[in-house]
């Protein structure tokens, strides 16, 4: 190529370039070159951009990190918090939460899907595994844990029994074996349902009793059912229920006797018809019979009556009562009498308390009175006394909760 002569110093012009003239006019063309002619902003941006797109990927693609709590491999996980799974550096695809008892653990996850919490808490002395997994992950995160055993445990004996047919005044009744502190946590827990439908209202009688009534009898027909979920809950410090089950009852015809011991009668009517008319003898002016509404709540084709169980000293000890029905815990029957004459019945009231009924010893005679108002009779009736002399039954002496009013009734609910 030609390159132009440069003058020196002296104004001549010379004919040859020194070699490092000649190095120096070449670098520089290159170097104004690559300046001006072999960059441009546009190219500046993109290679600007290009870093920044590199560094987008490496963090898209950062691992999401799955948590489970309990953390896994515990062997004395609480038990009275939920599960819950949480993920950093991705959202949550799907969870789900098995027992070796088979149960699962169904639960909800947040807005984000960066955590997901089991809707109730894991059940107590239960080996738990956890399968997580994130959105576009291709591996799953598994956890496994067992929640410790309760160190003391209480139950709740029901009546009546399960599958069985009572009378309409049955309620539901449950006895716990601790007293429970905390009653509201123990009636949440524990339902009654009603076929055909009706409110169905907890009472609480002492610490220990739950009862569980309509506002009237039970309709003919109605089926019961209770659903205990009282497995770790906490009746009181360090208490916790073991039960987790449903139970169905029964209820047959409507069957409700009425005692009227001015008259010395009993009037059984079976679905609002009369059924029955016997006479009876109540307690005497010294022993009087509870008035009020009572249900029978055991029965015995014989069994012994001795007066001292009762606080009566040794008035009486009969070994071989027939026919009888129990109304109160106080030890009030309705039950077959063969020691007193026949004259007795429909004329005097001359008991220790209870209603007796004509009876023959043995209990095998079918055709008196006593024979006949068992063999009618089941537990869950309804035996009403009026004009006995004496006041109304206490509601929890025995199964008779119907003689409070369904807003007194309603007061003894803790929900």
């Amino acid at each position: 190529m030609g390159v132009q002569h440069i003058s020196n110093g002296s104004g001549r012009q010379s004919g040859k370039w020194s070699r490092r003239g000649i190095l120096a006019a070449l670098g520089a063309v290159p170097a104004g070159a690559a300046l001006a002619g072999c960059s441009s902003s546009a190219d500046a941006s993109a290679t600007t951009s290009g870093k920044g797109a590199t560094a987008s990927v490496k963090s898209a693609t950062k691992k999401a990190t799955i948590t489970v709590t309990p953390v896994s491999g515990t062997t004395k996980a609480d038990f009275s918090s939920p599960v819950s799974v949480t993920v950093t550096d991705g959202t949550l695809a799907s969870v789900t939460v098995t027992g070796n008892d088979g149960s699962t653990l169904a639960g909800t996850f947040d807005d984000a899907r960066t955590k997901w919490t089991s809707s109730r808490n894991p059940y107590s002395g239960t080996k738990y595994t956890v399968t997580a997994k994130a959105k576009g992950a291709s591996d799953e995160t598994v956890a496994t844990f067992t929640t410790k055993s309760p160190g003391e445990t209480f139950v709740g004996y029901f009546t009546p029994e399960a599958n069985s047919t009572s009378g309409v005044g049955m309620p539901v009744s449950i006895n716990f074996t601790h007293a429970v502190t905390d009653r509201a946590a123990v009636q949440k827990a524990i339902t009654v349902t009603a076929e055909p439908a009706v409110e169905v209202v907890g009472h609480w009688f002492s610490d220990t009793r739950l009862d569980f009534r309509p506002e009237t009898y039970w309709a003919s027909g109605t089926k019961i059912t209770l659903s205990l979920r009282l497995k770790d809950v906490e009746s009181s410090d360090g208490v916790y229920g073991v039960q987790s089950k449903d139970v169905t009852f029964h209820i047959g015809r409507e069957q409700i006797s009425t005692v009227d011991l001015a008259t010395k009668k009993m009037v059984v009517k079976r679905d609002g018809a009369t059924h029955a008319t016997y006479p009876v003898s109540g307690g005497n002016a010294q022993h009087t019979t509870w008035s009020g509404i009572m249900v029978i709540s055991e029965r015995f084709k014989q069994t012994r009556m001795e007066s001292s169980t009762v606080g009566l000293g040794d008035e009486y000890d009969i070994s071989d009562v027939p026919h009888a029905q129990r109304l109160t815990t106080s030890g009030t029957f309705v039950h077959g009498n063969y020691w007193a004459s026949t004259s007795v019945f429909g004329h005097e009231n001359t008991s220790h308390g209870c209603v007796g009924l004509h009876d023959a010893k043995g209990a095998g005679d079918s055709s008196v009175a006593g024979y006949k108002f068992y063999e009618s009779s089941m537990l869950g009736d309804v035996v009403i006394v009026k004009n006995s002399g004496e006041k109304t039954v206490e509601a929890s002496n025995g199964l008779n909760g119907w003689n409070l009013s369904w807003a007194d009734w309603k007061a003894g609910s803790a929900v």
